[in-house]
């Protein structure tokens, strides 16, 4: 008998009309899954079997990626699928101060075995807590009657939201700055010189300012590709999501103007699968703008995650986008020497894309002249927790995270005293309410061991126990570790069970948190800690 797991003729015959006319590079393989997973509601070893067979890969290969990303259901030979109907429950902190926990022990119990329920990490949409999805339909303020009728309307599928489409952007003007650009009328260099005067940063958390890279990635040798980072999966962030459902062109304008100035062949446009009415956006909008013309310096290839936090790391973003685990590489070299397939790639952010074309538009002294307290410009910030009119809000950078809760979201909550607030998400730590009066920008909060990342800010009150905020937090950076390197792996579960016990061991907390902080490979190991020592060092009442 042969050896190992053999391919039937039927399961080929299903993967090949499945994939129809698609190629078969390494490359898509991500997106060959989703495909399966779409259309059988789960991925079964047959199917692993018969779509290695089909890329001419090894089934470990195939195996190892579908496993990797938490929306592939793998379904092992001998067990059964899962449900027909799943429905997540987002335990992100936003949704579990408003009650998520009990949402899906009551959605478990009237739906019964029929229907699977299961908890599901941040899904953007923290503003509208507690946020259910059926399929790929979000119920937004969840309750469990209003889960039921989606279920029992057959209510699968997104709400595609109204939006700015092509047409209605371009009679606004819209694309004419690429097309300036395109044809002579503004030089690489004024462009260059526009952003940088205009003190544009990069605003997917680490600040660098956009001009300069795209100087970088265009002084190495072509040919040199780009990528667009919408995997926004940091708790507590929706703001890319906003724009793409608002203004998804603003984006694009922004990406091709990009890809101009750094004469990328090809841009992959990564959207994190929890954005299913985006995708639908994006495809129906990325064919009208390839149709006009106005993108024929480039191509653009949308790609989507499939349920992964540590895709928005650069560098694992790059390996998915590969067709890879998304595990993030070591650096240097950084990928604007050597990114998606070994060539210099541009990375830029959803958000630092949506204020390129503004900025070009309108003049540098327009965008600087917003920000407060010494910082430049425009931020879109990302406002949950316990405030009167949470969502994005679009303000100058700088200003305080007490300036943002009074003068943008209508102050606290009714019943609600502020008493702490995550200025960056969270990876970016917890502040007393005593320090909500340091502008929210970067270069500031770092050397009070936090940091305002992506903006994302999550407002807590004195009806809130910091000690199982803290604890939600750290089981998020622990269920998604990619589990590259021991320091991360097994010091996010570490410090789960320290975070659990009665009182709080301090000396090995911080001893723990050094560890992860100092050796671990990305960004998610080295800010895991940052809940825990934001508790350690201002709220030492709370430790038992």
């Amino acid at each position: 008998m042969p050896k190992g797991r053999q391919v039937d003729p039927e399961s080929l015959r299903e993967i090949q009309d499945l994939l129809g006319d698609a190629p078969r590079r390494r490359d898509l393989l991500i997106e060959h899954l989703h495909l399966i997973q779409d259309a059988f509601g789960h991925i079964s070893a047959r199917h692993v079997a018969a779509l290695a067979d089909e890329m001419r890969l090894a089934q470990a290969e195939v195996f190892e990626v579908a496993t990797f990303y938490a929306h592939f259901d793998i379904v092992a030979e001998g067990e059964s699928p899962p449900p027909a109907i799943t429905v997540r429950v987002c335990d992100g902190l936003s949704c579990e101060l408003n009650g998520a926990q009990s949402l899906a022990e009551g959605l478990r119990h009237t739906l019964g075995p029929d229907v699977r329920v299961i908890m599901a990490p941040c899904m953007g949409r923290c503003h509208h807590g507690p946020t259910a999805q059926v399929g790929k339909h979000h119920v937004d303020h969840a309750t469990n009657h209003a889960v039921t009728d989606a279920i029992k309307d057959r209510q699968f599928e997104p709400l595609v939201p109204d939006y700015a489409d092509i047409e209605s952007y371009r009679a606004a003007g819209g694309y004419s700055v690429l097309e300036q650009c395109l044809d002579g009328r503004r030089s690489l260099d004024s462009v260059m010189a526009t952003l940088e005067d205009a003190g544009l940063r990069g605003l997917g958390g680490a600040g660098f300012p956009p001009g300069r890279k795209w100087e970088i990635v265009r002084a190495c040798p072509g040919p040199r590709l780009m990528t667009v980072n919408a995997d926004e999966g940091e708790p507590g962030t929706f703001k890319d999501r906003f724009h793409l459902e608002n203004n998804p062109h603003n984006v694009l304008e922004g990406m091709l103007i990009a890809a101009w100035a750094v004469e990328a062949e090809v841009v992959y446009f990564y959207l994190r699968d929890e954005y299913p009415a985006v995708r639908r956006i994006l495809q129906k909008e990325i064919a009208a703008l390839e149709h006009t013309g106005l993108a024929a310096h480039t191509r653009i290839e949308l790609r989507r995650g499939a349920g992964a936090y540590i895709c928005g790391e650069e560098s694992a973003m790059i390996e998915s986008i590969e067709g890879k685990r998304g595990l993030p590489r070591h650096r240097p070299p950084y990928a604007a020497q050597v990114g998606i397939f070994g060539r210099p790639t541009l990375v830029n952010n959803v958000e630092t894309l949506y204020w390129v074309r503004d900025i070009l538009e309108k003049g540098a002294d327009w965008f600087a002249s917003h920000g407060k307290n010494g910082a430049k410009g425009l931020r879109s910030y990302s406002v949950s927790g316990h405030v009167m009119e949470p969502g994005v809000k679009l303000a100058p950078a700088g200003l305080t995270a007490r300036q943002l809760i009074e003068d943008h979201c209508g102050g606290m909550a009714p019943g609600h005293e502020f008493h702490a607030y995550l200025p960056g998400g969270a990876s970016g730590g917890i502040l007393p309410a005593s320090m909500a009066d340091l502008p929210l920008d970067f270069g500031v909060l770092e050397r009070y061991g936090s940091f305002v990342g992506s903006h994302a800010v999550i407002v807590l009150s004195d009806k809130d126990d910091l000690r199982k905020v803290a604890l939600n937090l750290m089981r998020f950076f622990e269920d998604e570790s990619c589990g590259q390197c021991t320091p991360c792996r097994v010091g996010t579960e570490k410090a789960v069970r320290l975070m659990q016990a009665a009182t709080w061991d301090e000396d090995l907390m911080g001893q723990l948190a050094t560890a992860m902080t100092d050796a671990s490979i990305c960004g998610l190991g080295q800010a895991a800690a940052n809940p825990l020592t934001s508790l350690l060092r201002y709220f030492p009442e709370t430790l038992g």
